[in-house]
């Protein structure tokens, strides 16, 4: 009898753990219990290149003029500069496909609890290094652009 119990317990297990896992965990640092800024200094040992590079400039840019937009005035994970955290919290679902050393996965939520434009699909890149899962790319399913391809100029001087 016990074998049929124990069958049961992981055949209702399983389906849940294909959905999460250390990937996943790396992404839903951004999410939860509350909104973190990708491009903060604090967390740029989670990211790789591309993407560091890119935060990199970022910083040059705010440093270089402080007054001016920077490259990054949204928040990359969110595709968004507004959002209410409750919400993104209770919707919130996150998916992972690993493949060896690297992951995918897609976090979709709500920025806001009503409108249809507050629905947001998330693709993050990671790759496994040193062990932990580090985070190589962010790409908005939404409003398709990938964070590496943006663009961020720091000394650029305006016409």
């Amino acid at each position: 009898m016990k074998p049929i119990v124990l069958a049961a317990v992981l055949s209702i297990a399983l389906p849940a753990a294909a959905l999460a896992g250390p990937a996943s965990n790396a992404v839903k640092f951004f999410y939860v219990p509350e909104v973190r800024f990708e491009g903060d200094e604090q967390y740029r040992d989670r990211f790789t290149e591309p993407v560091t590079k890119l935060f990199d400039l970022n910083d040059q840019a705010v440093k270089n003029k402080p007054d001016e937009v920077a490259c990054l005035d949204f928040d990359p994970g969110l595709d968004a500069q507004d959002f209410d955290q409750k919400t993104i919290s209770k919707t919130l679902k996150l998916a992972e496909t690993v493949n060896g050393d690297t992951a995918e996965v897609t976090a979709t939520f709500n920025l806001f609890s009503e409108g249809d434009d507050s629905k947001r699909e998330m693709l993050w890149s990671l790759k496994k290094i040193d062990g932990k899962w580090k985070i190589a790319d962010i790409t908005s399913k939404t409003s398709n652009w990938t964070l590496s391809a943006l663009e961020c100029m720091p000394d650029k001087v305006p016409e």
